[in-house]
């Protein structure tokens, strides 16, 4: 049977193969995603050498780990597959940094918030109401809301990701909810 071209591949057409050793394939897989990933640990991280080792580090376990990537049919997509990897390579980068350093700097005052695509997806998803409630959150609950529930992070791992006590994210988790259950209700 004949392959399709890289191009017309999609990611999850791409980590198969990469699980089958196709260099030529991961370097497609690379191409397609590195931007977007590189953006999504940037409004995480500012420190651009975490950012960088990140990547280096994803790219590596997405080679080595491509053949255990479940994909759709456990309801997974390739892309979610590797932010899993990346937030969780962020997350121990932040960890070994703890034990040197203060926590990351938080991103630069002087940057202009964009929305991020997540946000803007979920709030369509979720429809008016959702994405509303969403967006009138406090930025800091919103954080915690999106490390938690989109990202899929632990209490644990969202407090290092965000240099916060677990005890405050637990707060905050438990503070967002009650804003969108009455925003929502």
């Amino acid at each position: 049977m004949r392959q399709k071209p890289l191009e017309d591949a999609d990611e999850e057409h791409l980590v198969r193969r990469t699980a089958k050793g196709d260099r030529a394939a991961f370097e497609e897989l690379y191409r397609r995603t590195s931007p977007w990933l590189v953006v999504r640990l940037r409004r995480r991280c500012a420190d651009e050498q975490i950012v960088a080792e990140v990547m280096q580090e994803t790219f590596l376990a997405v080679w080595r780990a491509a053949g255990s990537f479940a994909g759709a049919s456990a309801g997974g997509s390739a892309v979610g597959w590797m932010w899993t990897i990346a937030a969780r390579r962020l997350v121990d980068a932040f960890r070994r940094r703890a034990h040197h350093a203060q926590p990351p700097p938080e991103v630069a005052l002087d940057v202009v918030p964009v929305a991020a695509a997540e946000d803007e997806a979920l709030a369509v998803t979720m429809g008016d109401d959702v994405g509303d409630a969403l967006r009138d959150l406090a930025p800091e609950l919103r954080q915690v809301l999106q490390a938690m529930v989109l990202d899929g992070l632990t209490v644990r791992e969202t407090a290092v990701l965000l240099g916060l006590p677990e005890g405050t994210v637990k707060t905050r988790a438990r503070r967002a909810r009650i804003a969108m259950r009455e925003a929502l209700s």
